[in-house]
Parts: C-alpha cells; structure tokens; sequence
C-alpha cells in the first residue's frame, strides 16, 4: 500500500492542529515514559522555596519544548526536500514526549505552564520557516545548534534541582539523552555550522525565554 500523499491544506491543517494541541494544558501525550521515573521517588518533601524554584526550572523546559514544536513545524512548513520534511515532523513528534513529561511534572508541584507559551510559539515557528527557506543545510545546521545549546541548558538545570527531586532529574536526563541524539542525527544528516551571529542571537532569544518564563 502506498503511502497517502498530503494536500497543502492538508499539512495546513496539520500545523494548526499540532498548535492547538501544543498550547492547550492537557493535550498533550507521552507515548513512552523517562527511564527509571516509574521507581524515582524524591528522598523527602520539597520546601515551599524548593518546589517554587523547581516549578519554575520545569516552567522554563516545558516553553522550551513548546519552542521545539514550533520550529520543527516551521522548518517542516518551509522544507524542500521530502525526507528533510519528514525528518522534521518526526522530530516534532518525539518532543511531543518531552512537552507532556513537563506538564506532568508542573502539575504535580502545584503548578502551571506559562502563560506566554503562544508567544514564544509563534516567534519559534517564524524562526523555523526563516530556516528553512534559507535552505535544508542550513535548516538542519539550526536543529543541530538548537538541540547542543538545549543540551547545554538541561545539564545547567540538572545541577540546579535539590538532590532529593529524583523525579525531575529522570525527566532532564532523559530529556538530555534525546535531545543530543537530534543534534547528531541533524549534523550527519548534512546540517550545516551556524555563522556565529546567528548562534549569539538564538543564545539570546534562549535568555529571555528562560528569563520570562521561570516568573510567569
């Protein structure tokens, strides 16, 4: 059986629908679970400044994830080459994971999600479709750096969370082995280096989501 060719208004429909689902609390699913989270129990209560500071590191990876959609969906929108397309919607659907472990997580600290996550959804989108337009080298060069500096930012968290959070730490640590198996895959898949400007301003951008979003 062949597989079924997708319409514009098709793949249109599609981006819409991974939005809404990728913004709306609650929809979004984990297909498989964090290694070792079923057996990680955190070793004793978490202060109420400890639960604050991690809600807010979990708040920060949870935009950071709905990021990841964005511009996977963008570079996907704007793609030429057929399987340059699939690698990024396939890509998108593994984040999926790491958004609902986020979410997951955030409820059971007694938190929310941020309350800018549509912003720095449709800011992540325009990025990715700029991306791709400037073609699928360069399109996969800024998955391979966006994914390294993810990787970076997950190890500093790691360091952050109170040693007894075993929960949070299954999930950063899961999260961190999957994100730096895309950067590889996109650098041999033929992803070009990023000129440094580009890298200083998406460190940027990563500031001030990771700013903003640890408060609100």
């Amino acid at each position: 059986m062949t597989e079924r060719q997708l319409t514009p208004l098709d793949r249109l429909l599609s981006r819409v629908d991974n939005a809404m689902r990728t913004l709306t609390p609650g929809s979004a699913h984990a297909e498989r679970q964090p290694q070792g989270l079923q057996e990680a129990r955190d070793e004793g209560p978490l202060s109420d400044d400890e639960r604050r500071h991690v809600t807010g590191l979990m708040r920060i990876n949870h935009t950071g994830e709905v990021c990841a959609q964005g511009l996977y969906q963008g570079q996907a929108s704007t793609a030429t080459l057929p399987h340059v397309r699939h690698a990024m919607e396939e890509a998108a659907r593994e984040e999926e994971d790491h958004l609902a472990w986020c979410e997951d997580r955030i409820r059971e600290l007694g938190g929310v999600p941020s309350r800018l996550n549509p912003i720095f959804y449709a800011m992540s989108y325009a990025l990715g479709a700029g991306a791709g337009l400037a073609g699928d080298r360069w399109s996969l060069g800024f998955v391979a750096e966006t994914e390294n500096q993810v990787v970076r930012h997950l190890e500093n968290h790691m360091t952050r969370l109170p040693m007894r959070d075993r929960r949070s730490r299954a999930i950063l640590e899961q999260m961190r082995s999957d994100e730096l198996k895309h950067a590889v895959t996109a650098s041999d898949a033929g992803g070009a280096p990023l000129p440094p400007p580009v890298r200083g301003a998406m460190t940027l951008m990563s500031k001030v989501m990771t700013f903003a979003t640890y408060r609100v």
